[in-house]
């Protein structure tokens, strides 16, 4: 039973008591006492309305008890034994009693209503400062991630850069190695450009700039452009490229399935030294499926989920220093919007193998998904 039903059931049986108390004063003693007992009397009624307030029906059953045990004691004096014929003050003391009685239950209603306007206030006054509390943290994680950010863009920017510095250099002091020294160029260009394009990638996620444009995607087309861009890549570094591209269409956005793709294709090549990188379309029972088969060095079980973290490296993955780490970050919140479930599989030492099932994007979902990834992203990116 609830604590509040508990104390209702309670409470009248002292108010009864009291109001059975007037039997012993009421036209039976001066009326100097009488006055001192009635005052007592209402001393007590006053001092439980004022307590117990916070309990309406509680201090409501009290006086009620209290009041009407009184007024029932005083009738059955002044009917059954005076017969109506006692002092005119009786008559006034009944009028008393009633007035005072509901001015008890006016001012207990009161007090009610004053307790719950501060239980609500102190309430809102938690909540409040439990949101501070939240917003404030949110500010200081935005702001450490702004510092561990800038540190790591610092550190990854420099050394391309600083590698440009050197060879611009070099080639101004020994122009009759420009064959040697063109390569290393544009190797060092492109990193640099592929580091500014993570970035622009991510302020537009973090930004909710990004237009998506739903229609249907040509995936051979979409995967012959992506060999074209990556073959050279992957020969230049002495690995094998191979596609199997298979003729099919599927709704998403053109633009931004690319871009996964290209960031997985890009991270294949990226940790493969040896061997190859296989791009391959497959019907399944759900649809069609792109997987990204690399020889590389594969992903250890305990790194397979901190992958996909904002600025996450594997600690012990060379060419990790190449990099901020937003790659597979990008790729996740983009496969999240689009709606394309991604899976890995790994093996240390062995290589790695990434599918993405390309289920039919819903615009007014991907729309949703968009605005639901910026709002999680608003009060502190994890990670």
């Amino acid at each position: 039973m609830p604590s509040s039903c508990r104390y209702r059931l309670l409470w009248p049986a002292p108010a009864l008591f009291w109001g059975l108390t007037t039997l012993l004063y009421f036209d039976r003693s001066s009326l100097t006492d009488q006055f001192i007992c009635w005052l007592a009397l209402a001393g007590l009624a006053m001092f439980a309305a004022n307590s117990l307030s916070s309990q309406l029906p509680t201090v409501q059953t009290f006086l009620d008890t209290m009041a009407g045990t009184a007024l029932v004691v005083v009738a059955w004096r002044m009917a059954g034994e005076l017969h109506l014929q006692g002092p005119t003050y009786h008559w006034w003391l009944v009028a008393l009693l009633l007035l005072f009685w509901q001015v008890l239950r006016h001012a207990a209603r009161q007090l009610h209503e004053t307790h719950r306007r501060n239980f609500e206030l102190q309430f809102r006054n938690a909540q409040l400062i439990e949101s501070l509390t939240r917003q404030t943290q949110a500010a200081l994680d935005a702001v450490e991630i702004k510092n561990r950010f800038l540190a790591s863009a610092a550190h990854d920017i420099r050394q391309p850069v600083h590698a440009l510095g050197l060879y611009a250099d070099w080639l101004g002091t020994e122009p009759e190695l420009v064959h040697e020294l063109a390569p290393k160029i544009v190797e060092s260009t492109k990193a640099v450009n592929q580091l500014f394009d993570a970035l622009f990638d991510l302020a537009r996620l973090d930004s909710g700039k990004i237009r998506l444009k739903i229609e249907p995607v040509d995936i051979a087309k979409l995967l012959r452009d992506l060999e074209l861009q990556y073959r050279p890549l992957c020969e230049a570094r002495g690995l094998q490229f191979r596609m199997r591209a298979r003729a099919g269409s599927i709704v998403s956005d053109p633009i931004l399935l690319q871009r996964i793709l290209g960031n997985l294709i890009s991270n294949a090549v990226k940790y493969t030294r040896k061997g190859g990188v296989l791009v391959a379309a497959r019907s399944t029972s759900r649809g069609l499926r792109v997987e990204i088969w690399d020889t590389g060095v594969g992903i250890a079980p305990v790194h397979q989920r901190e992958i996909f973290r904002e600025f996450y490296k594997v600690p012990t993955h060379a060419g990790t220093e190449d990099g901020f780490g937003l790659g597979l970050y990008i790729v996740s919140r983009l496969t999240h919007i689009l709606g394309h479930p991604l899976t890995l599989q790994s093996r240390l030492g062995r290589g790695s193998v990434f599918r993405l099932l390309l289920l039919p994007t819903d615009p007014r979902l991907a729309a949703e998904r968009t605005v639901s990834s910026l709002a999680q992203m608003l009060p502190g990116r994890g990670g």
